[in-house]
């Protein structure tokens, strides 16, 4: 197991079956994966983790008060490229600990906090899958809206088929791409086309906001629906198209110490930094807007 020198910030994956294959981030010291029948193996580790003495996981402060130890993030997959920035500037600020990230579609995070995998912090895409976790008692106090995201329209580069509108995805021989409907991402595009009254049938449907982009990104689809956030970070791999329904479709994005946080004080001490005036300038430099 690497020393203390990796400050890194880890990402966790899991419900493979469900979910895309995500690149790692360079230094990952520990991956824990949950699947529906390894929840309960999870929790066991956890247990394991919290007895190993000043190793542990849950350790949150020190005598001096400072905090310590691993905290362990679930955070939707539109939040990776900014959640990770921050956890770096987390680990630098608060030597001793480290920070895990597991990024994937807000509605599979939630299934499993609900199924019981240990983690401190959930930061979703949508208020309805985090209404999931805290009807489940599985918050500690009330979830706090953080930043807000809006839809756009992401086309191969140089936006080789003109689409200029959300209609035009409609356009018959054109293969357009959704986030699966149970996925935030995914509800805000239904929202839109509802607005629009368009009725659309993509190829397919992603079980997270970055495997629909990442569809154009290969050009196995000419356009998907996504996060503005998702285009900035793509640079120059899409391009871009604002649509008005969009305004219509605006996802807040809710954050919350989890009820049963292994390491409850680093946890409280990473949301600070969330939603600190440091955090906001993260985030709406990743593209996300205030609340």
């Amino acid at each position: 197991m690497p020393g203390p020198s990796d400050s890194r910030p880890r990402t966790q994956r899991e419900w493979p079956e469900m979910t895309r294959s995500v690149r790692r981030t360079r230094r990952i010291r520990r991956t824990l994966r949950v699947t529906g029948a390894g929840a309960a193996a999870l929790l066991a580790l956890s247990a394991c983790s919290s007895s190993s003495g000043s190793d542990s996981a849950g350790s949150s402060t020190s005598s001096s008060g400072k905090v310590s130890g691993q905290v362990t993030v679930f955070a939707a997959a539109s939040l990776e490229g900014s959640f990770t920035a921050l956890g770096e500037t987390f680990e630098k600020r608060h030597p001793g600990t480290e920070v895990t990230f597991n990024f994937a579609g807000s509605d599979t995070l939630a299934a499993s906090i609900t199924s019981g995998a240990p983690a401190d912090v959930f930061a979703s895409a949508s208020p309805k899958t985090m209404a999931t976790v805290t009807d489940a008692g599985a918050t500690a106090g009330r979830p706090s809206t953080f930043v807000r995201n809006q839809l756009e329209i992401a086309t191969l580069a140089g936006n080789p088929d003109g689409i200029s509108s959300l209609k035009d995805l409609t356009e018959p021989g054109l293969k357009v791409v959704l986030c699966d409907k149970a996925v935030p991402c995914g509800a805000a595009a239904r929202k839109a086309l509802t607005v629009g009254g368009l009725e659309l049938t993509p190829v397919s449907y992603e079980q997270d906001v970055k495997a629909a982009l990442t569809k154009v990104e290969l050009k196995e689809a000419d356009a998907a629906v996504v996060y503005r956030t998702d285009v900035k970070a793509a640079g120059d791999k899409v391009t871009g198209v604002d649509f008005p329904e969009s305004a219509d479709a605006v996802n807040d994005y809710p954050i919350t110490l989890l009820k049963e946080a292994p390491n409850a004080g680093a946890a409280k001490a990473f949301i600070d930094l969330v939603k600190s005036a440091e955090g906001q300038r993260v985030l709406t430099g990743a593209g996300f807007r205030t609340p």
